[in-house]
């Protein structure tokens, strides 16, 4: 049994590869003075990249988590999606409204995909 973890810190792999598929950890954007559209973005593109370095991309998504602070947003977190996630290719996917760890914070997901 071989796990692999990329973006290691002391608490958290940011990546976990285990029998074919890739753990993420929650991403936040890293600019969060953006407004929700622009960390939104942000974190898409945050989860492309670690999907990238575990070789892997959004097509392969298996299931997603996604925390909103505010569901007045949730509209426009599915239009982000939809034009972010190629075609036929949505993964199991659950949308919660949460109180985020810091307050800055707009919008979190946290994904699993195959390799």
């Amino acid at each position: 049994m071989t796990i692999i973890r990329k973006s290691v810190s002391q608490k958290v792999s940011r990546v976990v590869i285990h029998n074919e598929t890739v753990y993420l950890c929650g991403q936040v954007a890293k600019d969060v003075s953006e407004d929700f559209v622009g960390q939104t973005r942000q974190v898409l593109a945050r989860i492309d990249e670690h999907l990238a370095e575990a070789g892997t991309d959004n097509s392969k998504l298996l299931s997603a988590l996604i925390h909103i602070k505010d569901t007045d947003n949730v509209a426009a977190f599915n239009e982000l999606w939809n034009e972010w996630l190629p075609e036929g290719c949505a993964p199991a996917r659950s949308c919660v409204q949460a109180h985020m760890a810091r307050d800055v914070v707009l919008v979190e997901v946290t994904v699993t995909a195959a390799l």
